[in-house]
Order: structure tokens, then sequence, then C-alpha cells
């Protein structure tokens, strides 16, 4: 696997075929893991940097037998590639802009991701589609385990494993669920949802976790501490509370298809229709856009689209990806005429490119 590929293969948390995908577009648990022999990365000198990813590079290519791993320098990487593996939630933006080594190792189904050097010096993150938490636990604790046989992780025996960070002190854990809630935003129900999450310690962060906005409805929620709670209760903290979200938002889209069907499909249909045809279009608009025709499709308002398809089109539509698939750097305009001109093309089978039939 190379690079490049990533441009145009699907990871499987974006294929849509996972518990509740219709709403429930991710589930992901990260830890941090930092080696007992090195100080935080904010303590570290370049020396030490070098030292850990060296280290951390060859200890993870001894446990890699069983996967086809993708290793990328991210010192060595230009910054429109760093960009593409933020976009496909494979690296943090903070490991995508830091300074000296650090890297990444990446499966060749993007389950999982290795990120080494960036807050901490190892952070482990496995992602599957849709509700699967239980899931997404298994594979990341057996990744873990074998990478513990190789080094010696920094560990005191009260507090659990330490961070860099004090709320990740314990089980160095983040259980996250990433949501597709366009309803309930539609009806305007979406701030008191997350009131109640705040009064039981689960955060609410956007696309791209921490500090980023909620581009296209998509919201990530997650636990805010893990010190005093065992890797189990915590996947159970989050499992237990996503199902209700999951109705919250079912319920809206009912109250919408049965109160407001008219509104709803306009809505859909002026979506569809300008992505269609626009010849101009930004970043934040496709995703507004794209998300009411998620929500359409899964309304059964659109019937010649699918949800991968949608899925693809919200990481494709994307800066770096689009810049990638054409070979060529952009400024903002010139990003946003060729992304109109790659919905088009897709959504109206233009050129036999593949994509959605003429909608009527």
């Amino acid at each position: 696997m190379r690079l490049d590929d990533l441009t145009t293969n699907s990871g499987e948390w974006m294929r849509g075929s996972g518990p509740e995908s219709d709403i429930v577009i991710s589930s992901r648990v990260r830890m941090a893991r930092n080696l007992a022999d090195f100080p935080f990365i904010s303590r570290t000198t370049v020396q030490d940097r070098e030292r850990i990813e060296s280290i951390l590079h060859e200890r993870v290519a001894l446990i890699a037998s069983e996967n086809e791993l993708l290793y990328l320098d991210l010192s060595k990487l230009e910054k429109v590639d760093r960009q593409l593996l933020v976009e496909r939630h494979l690296i943090s933006r903070e490991h995508a802009e830091a300074q000296g080594a650090r890297s990444v190792a990446i499966d060749g189904d993007e389950k999982f991701s290795l990120m080494i050097n960036e807050e901490d010096h190892l952070r482990i993150q496995v992602m599957q589609s849709g509700l699967d938490l239980d899931g997404v636990w298994e594979q990341i604790n057996r990744i873990d385990d074998l990478i513990e046989e190789k080094v010696t992780y920094a560990f005191h025996e009260r507090l659990g494993y330490l961070t860099a960070c004090p709320t990740n002190v314990g089980t160095g854990m983040r259980v996250s669920v990433m949501l597709h809630l366009p309803a309930l935003v539609i009806t305007r129900q979406i701030d008191k949802v997350f009131r109640s999450l705040q009064k039981i310690s689960l955060a609410v962060r956007g696309l791209y976790g921490e500090g980023s906005q909620a581009m296209g409805d998509f919201y990530q929620i997650s636990n805010q501490v893990t010190l005093g709670l065992t890797e189990s209760e915590l996947i159970r903290r989050v499992s237990d509370i996503v199902p209700m979200i999951i109705d919250y938002e079912r319920q809206a889209r009912d109250f919408l298809v049965k109160e407001s069907h008219e509104n709803l499909h306009d809505r859909v249909s002026r979506a569809y229709g300008i992505l269609r045809t626009a010849q101009t279009i930004s970043s934040e608009e496709t995703m507004h856009l794209l998300s009411s025709v998620r929500m359409g499709v899964n309304l059964g308002l659109i019937s010649d689209l699918n949800i991968p398809a949608i899925n693809q089109l919200f990481i494709r539509t994307q800066p770096a990806h689009l810049q990638k698939l054409t070979g060529s750097d952009m400024d903002t305009s010139d990003r946003n005429i060729e992304r109109a001109r790659f919905l088009r093309r897709y959504l109206n089978k233009e050129n036999g490119t593949g994509g959605a039939a003429e909608h009527n």
C-alpha cells in the first residue's frame, strides 16, 4: 500500500456497513502510551524524539507480520499529504502540524493507526464502521498488549498509565462515537441533548475532534476523564448513552417526516440539486448539503444513492483529497471550482466515472 492509494481506497469505517450505520458513522478507541525511559514529548530534546521514533518504529515492525502496514515519516511528507491523513482521521491535526521526528503506521483497511511522537510517545487508534465499541476495544487491547511485550510503558501502580495530559491518566483511553444528527439540529433539540451529556461527563466535539467545528451535523461523543475508571467501564459509559441519542435522532426524523414532510422533501431535493449543478462550492457548504442528502437517503427520499457513496464524498471533497486527486496545488477558489466539477461528474454519472443516476 502507498500513500496515494488512500485517495481512491475506502477505509473500513467509511463503508457504512456497521451496526446503526444510518446514524453512527464510526466507533473509535484511542490509547495514549509513553515509554518509561524518556520524558513526555513537551520535555524531550530533538535527540530524544529521534530515539523514541526509532525504538517504536522497530517494535511496531516486529508485531506487523499479520498486517500490511504503511509506515510514514511525517517530517518528510508534504503538507498536503499530512492534511490528507487528517481528513481520513488517521492522524490528529496536532500530529500533522508538529515539528521534529514523528511518524504513523496505518493498516491496509485503515482500521488502526499508530501515531508516534504526537502529544504522547505513542497513540494507538482503532476505528470501525457503525456502533461496535466492544469489537474496537477487543482489537485495540490486542494491539496494545503486543506492543507492551516489546517496550516498557510509563506506569504507576496507583495512577495507572502516565500520560502528557492529566485527563488521560489511568487507562490512557478515549472512547468516542461519531454520530450524524441532522434531525436534532433541524428541530433545535441538539443543545438540550448536549447539555445532558455534559452532566454525565461526556464530551461533545466536532468532526475532527477537540477544538474542531461540527461540520455536516457530525458530532463526536467521548469520555472526558479516565482516572478511576477501568477500560470496560469507559466502554460501557459511552455504549449505554449512544443508543439513547440514536433513539432521539430517529424520533426527530419521524417527526419531520410526519409533521413537516413537504419542507423536509424540499430541503433534501434542494441540497441534491445544488450538489449536482453548482459551478463552485466550498467545503463547508458541501458538508452541509451532503448532510441533508445523507438523511434523505436514509429516509427513502432519494433512491439512487447509497450511504457508502455519500460517506466517500464527505472525504473526497475535502481540500487535500481534491488536490491529490487532481495532482495539483490549488488555492481556495480553484478548489471550490474543482469540488463542484467533481460532484457534478460523480452525481450525474458524467464521463462514465460512476456514481448516481439522474434523480427524478
